[in-house]
């Protein structure tokens, strides 16, 4: 963590020092009568979209939701290994590790062989394969992250607060653009007791709906949620209990012969533990709601499916009752698909409000986040004149394709969850436990949130190089590697170089020449990189802004940390900055051969070493040889102003 740039602060380094006079947004204020986005929603989706903006306090951003204030008990819980990457970003995954339940282990239970009425356990493995992430899977309720994030909100530039106690009514979207550039017109209905019934105005360039499944945004855009359901009812609570069922502070999957399945999922704080319930078959015609599910009726059949193991409630913090659906949105924003060369969106949909599933699998909050996280950069380069308004349209093309992966995933795991286990041998319906056991570990990377690869756009390159980083695969989220900082020997996460700031990355591995010699390919890039008229740097950093204010390059030498003096290498790995002009020493890597090379980490070519672009959500953009200038420039005037 860096800070003092600009001068001597004391204090907490994570609260921001605020750039120029910050438009603070507080809970009992009027809205302005122009925003440059609103957000529909504080749930995930939006806070995790607004504590992206929030980074910008040029931008005006505001985020409105009906209820009363912040969340205080959230029904998601599950923290998949690619978000704890993401909260990294932001700032606060420490505090989630210390607070939260890490499931380190996943146990499976079936019918017990010759006592089908009672259940055994028939196998226990791993959560996550070694080396998938330097971050565990954990659960946490979903309050806790809003409160962080709430936080990072507040500290950030912007210094940005949710307006709460207003109901979205409706949205005008101009059918010609604008000359100031507002072509959203909502309207928001106050529900506040001091200004009930009250309706404000706010003229907006670009509104998100991160209203959830019953989302007034989507419906103001004319769009729906499509699918099926299941026709399956489940339960779900929070529960204090006293139990002799050897697994309690396990993550636990459990099929009972005759009685239904059961999810154990052990929650933060040593105690309190959540089981989903499987119930009954509902008719095509049927909701869960008509049949009046009391929370005793839930108690009683995590009992029955327990057998012979007793279970005594002794407080029910939380409950509720679900049907299993799976159903997506057509597109993410308002361009209908023959205009989408035409114009560019405006209102755009995320989270809940374009895809819902079933909370098994514990995917809905995690897709949700990234949702806001891949459309908050965007937004923020496009508003602050970064970038072209086309690399909005990847928005809608990118994560509704992982909304299709969620939801193909999410039916085919609730069809085995809910399936009846089969005995070994047997014909017939129902399901071996063992297949999903095998099934469950196949599907590993893609529950960690791992496994997402965006296809080739304008900000994701085709993988001609990528050959030369065959571990940091084009269109994954950049894989973090431990490493040796050359200026201080601290060993860090290269990953970690990544936060959510809105800057685009270059991260040069260099080949195995001696990198201090003028003649090597670190020091002819850096000099491209530095001087050129073509440099991507150089066109598109603003005039006085720290050299390193749009695209941050970090070199990774092969040498050891000790065989390489900085003083050698290219000034623009020691960049100065801030108003003191202030050398910056934390640009420049080395292996960390005591917790593994990164270059055999990765993949990575040695001899003709490599550069990495990386997006500014953590995603691989691009591989290309360190002498491929012209390619690399290329590649960022496609879309960068």
């Amino acid at each position: 963590m860096q800070f003092h740039l600009n001068g001597y602060r004391p204090g907490d380094p994570a609260i921001a020092e605020p750039l120029g006079e910050p438009d603070a947004a507080r809970p009992d204020d009027g809205l302005p009568a122009e925003v440059d986005v609103l957000i529909v929603g504080s749930g995930p989706t939006g806070l995790t979209l607004a504590a992206q903006l929030a980074a910008f306090p040029d931008i005006t951003t505001r985020i409105v939701d009906q209820r009363p204030g912040r969340l205080l008990v959230g029904q998601a819980d599950g923290i998949a290994c690619r978000t704890m990457e993401m909260f990294q970003a932001f700032g606060f995954c420490e505090r989630v590790l210390k607070e939260a339940y890490w499931v380190n282990e996943t146990a499976f239970w079936k019918p017990r062989d010759g006592r089908p009425d009672e259940i055994a356990r028939s196998g226990r493995i791993q959560d996550t394969e070694d080396g998938l992430s330097e971050f565990p899977h954990v659960i946490l309720n979903q309050a806790r992250v809003h409160d962080f994030y709430l936080d990072a909100m507040r500290n950030a530039p912007a210094r940005l607060e949710p307006s709460y106690g207003r109901r979205f009514l409706d949205l005008d979207l101009a059918a010609a653009e604008p000359p100031d550039g507002h072509p959203v017109t909502v309207r928001l209905e106050r529900v506040d007791d001091a200004h009930q019934g009250e309706v404000e105005t706010v003229r907006a360039r670009y509104v998100v709906g991160c209203d959830g499944a019953r989302s007034g945004v989507r419906r103001a855009l004319g769009r729906a949620l499509h699918g099926d359901s299941a026709n399956q009812a489940w339960g779900v609570m929070d529960v204090l209990a006293v139990t002799d069922f050897p697994d309690i502070r396990l993550k636990a999957a459990i099929h009972s012969a005759h009685e239904g399945s059961l999810l154990v999922i052990p929650r933060e704080g040593g105690y309190l533990v959540r089981l989903y319930i499987e119930l009954d078959k509902l008719r095509p015609d049927e909701r869960v709601a008509d049949r009046a599910i009391t929370v005793d009726r839930l108690v009683a059949a995590a009992q029955r499916i327990l057998h012979p193991y007793t279970l005594e409630v002794k407080e029910v913090a939380w409950w509720s009752v679900y049907e299993i659906g799976q159903r997506l949105c057509d597109r993410f924003d308002d361009v209908p698909a023959e205009e989408a060369g035409r114009r560019t969106p405006r209102v755009f949909i995320a989270g809940d409000a374009c895809h819902t599933h079933s909370p098994k699998a514990g995917q809905g909050m995690n897709v949700s986040m990234q949702d806001g996280f891949n459309l908050g950069w965007k937004l923020a380069s496009v508003i602050r004149g970064r970038s072209t308004a086309a690399i909005l349209h990847t928005y809608s093309s990118e994560r509704q394709g992982v909304a299709r992966e969620l939801i193909d995933f999410d039916r085919a795991f609730a069809k085995m969850f809910s399936a009846a286990p089969k005995q070994p041998g047997a014909e017939g319906e129902g399901i071996d436990p063992e297949e999903f056991q095998r099934y469950f570990v196949k599907q590993g990377r893609f529950t960690a949130g791992t496994e997402t690869c965006y296809a080739p756009s304008l900000i994701s390159a085709e993988p001609r190089h990528q050959h030369l980083a065959a571990g940091l695969t084009i269109g994954k989220r950049f894989h973090s590697a431990p490493v040796i900082r050359l200026a201080d020997a601290k060993p860090v996460q290269l990953g970690h170089a990544v936060t959510a700031d809105g800057r685009w990355r270059l991260f040069v591995f260099a080949d195995d020449q001696d990198p201090t010699v003028p003649s090597s390919r670190l020091h002819v890039l850096c000099g491209f990189l530095a001087a050129s008229p073509d440099s991507p740097i150089r066109r598109a950093t603003p005039d006085g802004a720290d050299p390193d204010a749009i695209i941050d390059v970090r070199a990774i030498l092969q040498q050891g940390h000790r065989a390489v003096a900085i003083g050698a290498l290219p000034p623009l790995l020691r960049p100065r900055k801030g108003r003191y002009g202030l050398v910056d020493y934390e640009k420049v890597f080395c292996p960390d051969l005591k917790a593994g090379d990164v270059f055999d980490l990765r993949g990575i070519a040695r001899q003709e070493g490599c550069v990495v672009v990386v997006r500014p959500d953590q995603y691989v953009a691009h591989v290309l040889p360190l002498d491929a200038t012209s390619d690399l420039a290329a590649f960022f005037d496609a879309f960068m102003i």
